[in-house]
């Protein structure tokens, strides 16, 4: 219990009558350097919602193309189709790689590439057919809202006759990538020719009426304030009290390795453990609708991920076998933790490890 003088005495007494936090309480968690405090109000609001359990999934990951066209300044991982290095899986190819993925004990297939208009809707249908074809129980979580906008562009279709396709192809739900920072000025300057904040909205909100489930995101670490990130978590707040359609809620730390925008604003080194952590935190105190916070451990590294099960955290994310955007922008983690590993440490952190599936139903508890 915090001292009736500490800056945030009153934030603590509206988590502890589970009152909703406000945008200037957003603003001064955020603006805090009592880094223990913010964990501890989070972990409390973590152990009302879950308990002591905290999950994982076994996954993988397919990055379908590098070939993109919006020259997003944050991105390394995009390129032109002219480029060195660029590429588009053949649907041949990816039937190959579901061939090498069946029956290795995987619930999700994570599906994300760039933004490739050379490539026609029924490729993205076929993709997804031929992973229910060789894995007809994985659940396909696929495509962030950016690419959903582009490919209905492209094929000329509306963004719900586009889902819909998608969901009868067997799509199972959509990503929450690409959201980066709503605020618009900051967003002109980071991603100025990705899909608006607005769109965004929409799309998440058309795949909740039909059904489907989604996650959401933020990009931090670059350029962003303060007021941005707290207005990045009230709007999906606000669209979460409205469709109850989002699962969880993860922050992408930006990785400034081989980016435009890292060249321009001379943006140097990764984000900070102390940054990591408060943003989970805070995320955790704001987005009181949102059942699950997960930590990404491959942007923030497996030990920092660990001790943010302390920080409002519940989630570890998934196994990930193979991931290419991420790498592309410097990062040198592994690209897979075998079950084991989140097991120990979910297990040295004290809490309950539970194997989950992508909808968050318990698969198995350890």
């Amino acid at each position: 219990m915090l001292n009736e003088n500490h800056p945030l005495f009153d934030i603590e007494q509206k988590v502890l009558a589970k009152e909703r936090l406000t945008f200037d309480d957003g603003i001064k968690l955020m603006k805090s350097n009592d880094l223990l405090a913010i964990g501890s109000l989070a972990d409390m609001v973590r152990q009302q919602k879950n308990g002591d359990q905290v999950s994982f999934i076994v996954n993988t990951h397919l990055n379908y193309t590098n070939v993109c066209y919006l020259d997003c300044k944050l991105c390394a991982f995009g390129l032109k189709p002219e480029e060195e290095g660029a590429y588009a899986l053949t649907l041949e190819e990816i039937e190959e790689k579901y061939k090498a993925l069946a029956n290795k004990g995987f619930t999700e297939l994570h599906i994300v590439g760039g933004v490739n208009p050379k490539l026609p809707f029924e490729y993205y249908e076929d993709m997804i057919r031929l992973a229910k074809k060789y894995m007809p129980n994985i659940h396909v979580q696929a495509f962030t809202a950016v690419e959903i906008d582009y490919i209905a562009r492209v094929a000329q279709v509306a963004i719900r006759e586009a889902i819909i396709r998608l969901q009868k192809a067997g799509l199972g739900s959509i990503l929450g990538g690409g959201a980066e920072i709503f605020a618009p000025e900051t967003r002109k300057i980071i991603s100025g020719h990705k899909t608006s904040a607005e769109r965004w909205f929409e799309i998440h909100e058309i795949t909740h009426q039909l059904g489907m489930r989604s996650n959401a995101s933020i990009l931090y670490g670059h350029i962003e304030t303060e007021e941005d990130v707290v207005d990045h978590l009230i709007r999906l707040r606000k669209l979460q009290d409205k469709t109850r359609g989002f699962d969880t809620f993860f922050p992408f730390s930006f990785h400034p390795d081989n980016t435009q925008l890292a060249k321009e604003y001379k943006l140097t080194g990764e984000t900070s453990g102390y940054r990591d952590l408060k943003m989970l935190a805070v995320a955790r105190l704001m987005l009181d609708n949102f059942g699950h916070i997960r930590a990404f451990w491959m942007m923030i590294g497996a030990k920092l991920a660990q001790i943010s099960l302390s920080f409002g955290v519940d989630d570890l994310d998934g196994t990930v076998m193979e991931e290419q955007i991420i790498h592309a922008a410097g990062s040198e983690s592994v690209h897979m933790i075998p079950k084991q590993s989140f097991i120990d440490m979910i297990h040295e952190a004290g809490r309950i490890p539970v194997e989950r599936d992508t909808l968050y139903n318990v698969i198995r508890t350890y």
